[in-house]
């Protein structure tokens, strides 16, 4: 993506899948920033955007007059700031890049097809892949790095890894990076995850959300001892919490299929989530999010002991759990 695709345009992302559309956010951020170095990167809620913030967007600061701003949770744009946003969407201002993201779902509808029609508008869908096409993801995800990758590989990583995108385009990256320029088989897969030796990061990240402090300790030493990348723990992690809260959020006396498809899961996963869930309340969760977040931003911003990070963060999330 250049610097002409995305200054004095809109980007608008939309969809529920949250790490295609952060891939999105970030591309647009790469391209102001190579146009300019010294532009400024900003972001705010939906929620809190009023009619002078609009007027806000187009004015030069005193340091670079190229800007990127991101608005959060689109949903959330209050009724009386709509026209605002389109008046300002049908004249963007030249050198600012806005990108507005939309969770999904019916929630602000009437102003997403308002945008989608005007020229400076350029949509970005992030849906949630159906199980079929995680392979698919896998094979584009090594192949972007100049690798290849069989077809029964990609099932074999879909398989050890999950469903969780952050962690098969960490595994995929890991994969190329350790096998350069070869075509990725099987036995490579399952020589990093498919045994205890490799103990795999959604093992850590399920144990401790069932409150097994011991066993996740465990699988966390055998997990890093084994090469696993600090990062492929803590997106396990992420994984782990957003799966338990699309679960107790979800409907209740929903079909299996229908359950697993709501959360966003394979159907043999839900019987974990059960299981797990019963240890969990609202408070506990929202206190693990934030936990897991913030070991995310320790490890991704080179923390000194990814180690003790994550030990610290079973210890956290294995205490937030309710004694049954």
């Amino acid at each position: 993506m250049a610097a002409v695709d995305v200054l004095g345009r809109i980007t608008l992302v939309t969809g529920k899948e949250e790490f295609l559309g952060e891939r999105t956010v970030a591309t647009v951020r790469d391209a102001v920033r190579t146009a300019d170095p010294e532009a400024e990167f900003s972001e705010t809620r939906a929620a809190g955007l009023t009619l002078a913030t609009f007027g806000e967007l187009a004015a030069p600061s005193l340091f670079s007059s190229v800007r990127c701003v991101v608005v959060r949770a689109l949903e959330d744009l209050p009724e009386e700031s709509v026209d605002g946003l389109l008046e300002y969407a049908a004249a963007p201002a030249e050198d600012v890049a806005l990108v507005l993201v939309h969770s999904g779902g019916q929630r602000g509808s009437g102003v997403l097809t308002k945008l989608r029609k005007l020229p400076a508008v350029t949509e970005s869908k992030s849906a949630e892949l159906r199980p079929s096409e995680y392979p698919q993801f896998v094979t584009s995800e090594v192949g972007a790095l100049g690798a290849r990758i069989d077809r029964e590989a990609a099932d074999t990583l879909v398989q050890a890894v999950g469903q969780d995108l952050r962690s098969l385009s960490a595994a995929a990256h890991q994969l190329t990076h350790d096998f350069p320029g070869e075509s990725i088989s099987e036995s490579m897969v399952k020589k990093y995850f498919g045994g205890r030796a490799e103990a795999k990061s959604f093992a850590v990240a399920d144990a401790a959300f069932s409150g097994r402090r011991q066993a996740a300790l465990e699988e966390l030493r055998w997990a890093l001892d084994g090469g696993t990348p600090p990062v492929l723990v803590t997106s396990a992690f992420a994984g782990g919490v957003r799966g338990l809260a699309r679960y107790q959020g979800a409907p209740a006396r929903m079909r299996e299929a229908d359950l697993a498809r709501a959360v966003g899961v394979p159907p043999w996963k839900l019987r974990t989530l059960r299981e797990q869930s019963r240890g969990w309340s609202e408070t506990g969760l929202a206190h693990a999010i934030r936990a897991v977040a913030q070991a995310d931003a320790d490890i991704k911003g080179a923390a000194s002991d990814a180690h003790y990070t994550l030990e610290r963060l079973v210890l956290t999330i294995t205490g937030l759990r309710e004694p049954r």
